[in-house]
């Protein structure tokens, strides 16, 4: 039986798939699919992630096939295939990546055939043949690291014992990636490592190639990339430490930090100097607010990497009392549900709080509207907004969809985020 559901989070796998490589410098996707295919996958990610959007070719912009009834009838590939050749000729691009979308699927176009001529020639064409329809945004982040380890990335030169790949932080889903990915990199940067974020320094496909010669791959998400980890140490060697969720506040950034020094054996004086730095830094100015934010009974609405943290830090740091955590993504493996309910119930200084999973924003509302228990704070996307306003919750846009607020670099991970998710609260009473 099919059913409908209510304001989807995202897009279709093409979205996702369309969001990560325009996170990528001089990376230009071309689609082969329907007209409307680059507006609406633009839309359903960039489009509702505070009002950021890809600066070397996006949405409108991007080359598309624009599939009509004759492509239906007749195939498509001839009209790729000039297609291709415009976008090369036009777009100074260090790499393309050819994405089909439901059409193109559906009729069966061999795009690999076409872009192999492209290859022949010198040009880094490469194929992504993964309809829209075959799943949703989030797995669009790993259909592209699957592409990446098979086609792009090579063999590691040398290995370099000081190097980390950064997963986990899905572009433009995550409307604060960007700054999400800096503060995990100034942290990381303290302890003498160097960091791939693939998506900010202006890191491009030459990056992504040499990703292999990486020591670890940092995984901050309690379910994505379990299947592209898995492929990355079988091919190139390269083990993966998941920490399932990114960090806020002192408390589990630190954590953080020391998973990861364990794990590269890092000089421990060193890593004892940064988390003192790191901590002094966070808790002289928290001491400065003491008292002045009143105790709240909080509820989180959100992808499952966020509600954790959120969770955590105000329940943990802050001392707030969680009601009710609302996961609005689906979920499927029953071992990543139970680390994600593991991550919120067990806390420090709090009782659990009920954790629903719902992906239909009526089940959310239902969840957040019924819930027995008083909320006084509700920390969630845009579409929460109109329960809280009902319910009389203080309410803080701070997970994806997110349109009502416009994001750099902002970010609430990390020691320095979390005084900005601070700062945030106070200017939410």
């Amino acid at each position: 039986m099919s059913f409908v559901t209510e304001n989807p989070r995202g897009g279709c796998v093409l979205a996702g798939i369309n969001s990560v490589l325009a996170a990528i410098n001089r990376v230009c996707p071309i689609l082969h699919s329907g007209p409307g295919c680059c507006m609406q996958t633009t839309a359903a990610e960039q489009g509702q992630s505070g009002h950021k959007h890809a600066c070397f070719v996006s949405g409108v912009s991007l080359p598309s096939s624009n599939m009509l009834e004759k492509e239906v009838v007749f195939g498509g590939v001839n009209k790729l295939r000039t297609t291709i050749k415009g976008a090369t000729e036009i777009i100074d691009a260090d790499a393309y990546f050819v994405l089909t979308g439901c059409t193109a699927g559906i009729i069966g176009d061999d795009i690999a055939s076409v872009t192999d001529e492209f290859v022949e020639q010198g040009y880094k064409v490469y194929p992504i043949d993964t309809p829209g329809f075959a799943g949703d945004s989030n797995l669009g982040y790993e259909v592209v690291w699957n592409t990446f380890i098979d086609k792009v990335i090579q063999p590691a030169r040398q290995k370099k014992a000081n190097l980390v790949n950064i997963f986990g932080v899905v572009p433009y889903h995550d409307p604060f990636w960007a700054g999400t990915l800096e503060e995990i990199d100034r942290i990381l940067s303290k302890l003498g490592l160097e960091v791939n974020t693939f998506f900010t320094k202006h890191q491009g496909i030459d990056v992504v190639e040499h990703s292999s010669e990486a020591a670890l791959n940092i995984i901050v998400n309690p379910w994505l990339f379990k299947g592209p980890a898995k492929k990355f140490e079988e091919k190139f060697g390269v083990p993966s430490l998941r920490f399932p969720f990114f960090p806020i506040g002192a408390s589990d950034t630190t954590c953080f930090v020391r998973e990861v020094a364990a794990a590269l054996k890092l000089d421990e004086k060193l890593v004892n100097r940064v988390i003192a730095e790191e901590e002094d830094y966070v808790y002289s100015y928290l001491a400065q607010s003491i008292g002045q934010l009143s105790w709240k009974r909080f509820g989180v609405a959100g992808d499952a990497s966020s509600a954790i943290a959120i969770t955590r830090y105000l329940a943990n740091d802050y001392s707030f009392s969680p009601v009710l955590v609302v996961i609005t993504e689906p979920i499927f493996r029953p071992e990543d549900k139970e680390r994600i309910i593991k991550n919120i119930t067990e806390l420090e200084y709090a009782t659990p709080p009920k954790v629903v999973f719902a992906s239909d924003q009526w089940e959310i509302n239902q969840a957040i509207r019924n819930e027995s228990e008083e909320i006084t704070l509700l920390v969630g996307s845009t579409n929460e907004k109109e329960v809280a306003l009902e319910k009389g919750i203080q309410y803080l846009n701070g997970t994806f969809p997110m349109n009502e607020r416009l994001v750099f670099n902002r970010t609430y991970a990390g020691y320095k985020g979390s005084l900005t998710f601070t700062e945030d609260l106070y200017d939410n009473l």
